[in-house]
Parts: C-alpha cells; structure tokens; sequence
C-alpha cells in the first residue's frame, strides 16, 4: 500500500494556511481565495497548511522539522483524526468482511441445497429398490408392467438433477477453498503492515506531532507584515462603531461568529453559528453581559470574551458556553477615557489575541500616554509583561499583534498607513509605510487573528476583512 507524504514548502501564503471555514466557506462567498506569491528575485518565506492525504486511503500527514534552508519538513504519516473507517486497514478490515459475509452466504446454499438432496435421495430409495425387484423377477414385462415401471422411472427423473446439482456444488466448495486461501494473505499482509500498532497509539503519536507541527508553522509563519490586501466586505449592518470576530484560540474549532454593535454601555452580544450564518444575519442567540462594554477592543479566546468594563480601567472574562463572568481585575496604571485612539470612542484599552496569546493595548500616565502592551493571563488577567512603545496612544488611529510585533495606523481615516511597528521579541521599534485601504472612511475596530490569519475590521457599519502577507527573510 502507497502511503502518502507531503512537503511543505517555504513560499506560501498566509491565507492557504488556514484549513478551517475561512479556506472552505468564506473564499466562496466573498470572494478571499487568492493565493500571494513572493516578487521575483527575492528571498522570502511564507507559510501555507496541511494538506490532507490521499482520500480514498484515509491518513493524513504530521511532522514539525526546520532544514537549515528555514524549510518546514512534513513527512510523517498516521490516521486521520476522523473515524476508523477512514483509516487504510479498515478498509481492508472492511472488504475483508465482505468476502466473508459472501462466504457465508454461499455455505449456507450450498448446506441448504444438499439438505434438500438428500431428503430428495431418501424419499426415492423405496422406488429405487421397488423398481430393481421388478426387474429381477420379471423376465418377461406385460404391458401393464412395463407402463409401471416407467411411471417410477419418470419419478426418479429428479435424481438426474440432483447430481447436476452436485457438480455445481463441487465448484462451489472449490471457489470457497480459494477465497479461504486469499483472505488468509490479506490477513497476513494486512497484520504485517500494522506492525503492532494499535489506533489509538497511531492516534496518540498523531496529536503529539500535530502539535509539533502547529509550533513550526507558527514559528515560519511570523515574519513582517509588507502587505494589507484589499478589503472584502462581508456584511453591513450596526451602527458607525462597532466589533465582530471569531475565537482566536489557534487550535479552536470553534466555527461561531460575534458582533457587539456600539461603543459604549452596550450589552448585547450578537452570536452567529458561523460565518455564513453572520453575512445572511441569521443569529443564533444573544447574550446580555451583566456589566456593561466601553470601546471596541473586544476579543473571544478559547471560548470566553474579554472586554473592558463601562468607564473603567477593570477587564471582564466572560465565558460564553455558561454566561457566567469568570474573573475580573483591574489593568493598573490603564487610563479610563483618558488615552483613546484618534477616533475616540472610549477606546482607551484595547484587547488583542496573536500567536503568543492574550495582549492588553493601553496608555498611562507613568508613559507619557505613550502605548503601552502587556501580555496577559487570560486565566487571571494579570499582566506577564509590559513595554511602552514610545507612541503617542491619542496619534494613532488603530493598531493591532501579529507574532508579538505591535502594527500600528497613523489615522482612523481614508489615507492612513501603517506607519510604526514595535517587537515585544527585541524590544525594538520600525518606522513603516504599509498602504492600508480604508474604504468606508472611518474605522473604529481593526484586530488580527492568528487562527484566521485575517484582520477583522468595523469600518462605518461595515464588517470587513483584510488578507495580509508576511515576509521574513532566509
């Protein structure tokens, strides 16, 4: 059996690498299929997903190892993550079964035809004898005797049958040895390509190296942001100021959608079973926070909401599956209605979820009113870390975390550009000028998320999104 192996290159997009329903739903629907590739002459690496193996055989491809090239080596096989029956052997397992069941079926006729037979023996042995007797002792047939002895022998015309049928048994009985014969080596075989191993451990090795591989792609796939595509617009609805997004944990697959319409003292948090549901406005239900939002720098993590309580610096984990509020602290030294963004908006803490994990976008008196990034337990909501970036919080327009590197706008208008990027990995800053296209003119929400590899923008009641190519250099 050919088992397949796979490669992953190192020019690839950011898009492809995602094989969830922004791969499988999304691109039919807005239009988000494009594949980026790197200009000519340059030395770039971007990173695509996995692709699943052959369908007919059923096993997908694991494996996580850089070559010195900065390539991401995939070339470890194991079952598909779905059911046993995709899996190569219970293939076999199955057509095995097969044959078995016909097996089965062709012993039982032919037990049931030689049961009939010899019934059918047993009842013409008194005629068979009878009809010897006669001709013993009649030398000589009258003409009424002869006309009997051939009525018995018309009654024993059936046994001419019965051994046709025999014959075909015979053959029968032959063509089953052979079957026999053959599921022997298919057993044999199938045992011998096992090697011992059973599903579950095959699995077990299967999610260990998935793991590994997530870590290698991430670490490939984190390189600097050159290029903001086109926005696509998913849907309009809500007002001038709002947020929507996806759960950003990277191994979610969690396909729900939410849309908080607002930026101030709003409770409603519109749920949508998946992104097709959220561009036809078909909601699933609605949850009414118990503390009111200020802002829009919401996000959804592994399955709870953060957000900024109304008119201050308190952070509130919500948890969506139980609606129960699940810890709330305090951000210490974070303004409230003191350091927004230029559009204002309340918008003095701004939540964000990249590579790495929960970030807190804020500004303080201690800074200046400078940004400020802390990296958060999203447990406790304590911060890991802090830096200040040196940027006035109030110049910039919007900003956003790809791979701990802090993008930030110079305008929440048409014309703005990236314009300024911070590495919480060095701790240094870049002055850029990455083109960013503000289509509906006024932008109150801007986010990444490192599971979709998408940004997510609310641009004057308009829920857009934006592909992005990043480049790092081998």
């Amino acid at each position: 059996m050919s088992v397949p192996v796979m490669k992953i290159g190192v020019v690839l997009s950011t898009m492809a690498m995602v094989a969830n329903w922004m791969s499988q739903t999304l691109p039919s629907l807005v239009g988000l299929n494009g594949t980026l590739v790197a200009p000519d002459g340059t030395h770039e690496k971007r990173v695509s997903g996995v692709f699943p193996g052959e369908e007919e055989e059923g096993w997908s491809v694991f494996t996580s190892s850089s070559v010195p090239d900065g390539g991401c080596v995939c070339t470890v096989v194991a079952p598909g993550n779905n059911l046993c029956s995709r899996d190569a052997h219970s293939h076999q397992t199955h057509l095995l079964a097969l044959q078995m069941q016909t097996i089965s079926l062709l012993i039982q006729d032919v037990f049931l035809g030689s049961s009939r037979d010899l019934q059918l023996l047993q009842d013409s042995e008194p005629l068979l004898r009878g009809v010897e007797g006669r001709v013993h002792t009649h030398t000589l047939l009258t003409p009424q005797a002869l006309q009997e002895l051939k009525g018995q022998m018309s009654q024993l015309l059936p046994l001419l049958l019965v051994t046709s049928q025999y014959m075909s048994r015979l053959q029968t009985l032959s063509l089953l040895r052979d079957q026999l014969l053959n599921l022997s080596v298919i057993l044999s075989a199938n045992q011998e390509e096992a090697g011992g191993w059973s599903y579950e451990e095959l699995q077990e090795s299967a999610v260990v190296l998935e793991t590994r591989l997530l870590a290698c792609m991430n670490k490939l796939g984190c390189g600097h942001l050159t290029d903001i595509s086109a926005p696509v617009t998913v849907r309009v609805s809500g007002s001038r100021f709002g947020a929507w997004m996806t759960d950003g944990m990277m191994l979610s697959s969690d396909t729900r959608v939410w849309s908080m319409d607002g930026y101030v003292n709003g409770k409603r948090v519109l749920e949508f079973r998946n992104m097709e549901d959220f561009l036809h406005g078909r909601s699933l239900t609605q949850h009414l926070l118990p503390y009111p939002w200020s802002g829009t720098g919401h996000v959804v993590y592994n399955g709870s909401l953060y957000y900024n309580k109304h008119h201050s610096n308190i952070l509130v984990q919500y948890d969506l599956r139980s609606r129960q509020v699940l810890q709330q602290r305090t951000l210490e030294g974070a303004g409230s209605d003191t350091f927004p963004y230029s559009w204002g908006g309340a918008s003095d803490i701004d939540l964000m979820v990249d590579e790495v994990g929960l970030w807190a976008v804020h500004a303080s008196l201690a800074s200046a009113g400078n940004i400020q990034v802390s990296r958060l337990d999203p447990l406790t909501l304590s911060p890991l870390r802090s830096w200040d970036t040196g940027f006035p919080k109030r110049s910039a327009g919007e900003s956003f975390l790809i791979c701990g590197t802090l993008y930030i706008t110079d305008s929440h208008l048409s014309g703005a550009k990236i314009r300024f990027s911070f590495s919480t990995t060095s701790g240094e800053y870049r002055y850029t000028d990455i083109p960013f296209h503000n289509r509906y003119a006024h932008i109150s929400m801007l986010d990444y998320n490192p599971r979709e590899r998408l940004l997510f923008s609310w641009n004057n009641g308009h829920q857009v999104l934006y592909n992005i190519t990043l480049v790092q250099l081998v």
